[in-house]
């Protein structure tokens, strides 16, 4: 939302919300509920103690982020908390025969982590390719392009952990 986008709904001055966001002003009671009210957020919202987490917080399959590749026949399960997306994630990738995950270069310094759940893959990293069977844990480089393949007949399932450098 611009500037102007906010001063049109809130009715409020472009130079009373330049003020507020420079904290040169305080907003009354009345301002900070027009702004609010215009960006769908309560006024009790921002007075209110922040929540604690809840002490086990429990997502169905449905709140479950699923990545298709469909040419390239993979599906990739984010189990990984948003939060942490570009630091840790950790994933359900699925491939069918043939499938494979080629990735580009992640940032500099990062790595990741596969743990073959079922079927046989192929890990292709750093000029190298090694291929794994059920139990086998391949962690490699991922700051360059690199791919991940189903070499065998059936579905293959792995435990993908990225660290970002």
């Amino acid at each position: 939302m611009t500037l102007d986008d906010l001063s049109r709904a809130a009715g409020v001055s472009k130079s009373m919300l330049s003020e507020i966001e420079r904290d040169k002003a305080n907003p009354t009671i009345a301002v900070a509920w027009r702004l609010t009210n215009a960006l769908g957020v309560s006024l009790d919202s921002l007075f209110a103690p922040p929540k604690s987490p809840e002490a086990i917080a429990v997502s169905g399959p449905h709140d479950i982020p699923t990545l298709s590749g469909h040419d390239a026949k993979y599906q990739l399960r984010v189990w990984g908390p948003i939060e942490l997306a570009g630091k840790f994630e950790w994933y359900e990738l699925t491939l069918q025969p043939g499938g494979a995950l080629v990735s580009n270069a992640h940032e500099p310094g990062t790595r990741e982590h596969l743990t073959v759940l079922h079927g046989s893959i192929e890990i292709e990293a750093a000029g190298a390719t090694k291929r794994l069977k059920v139990a086998d844990t391949a962690r490699y480089v991922a700051d360059e392009p690199h791919a991940i393949r189903n070499v065998g007949k059936g579905e293959a399932k792995a435990l993908l952990v990225v660290i970002h450098g």
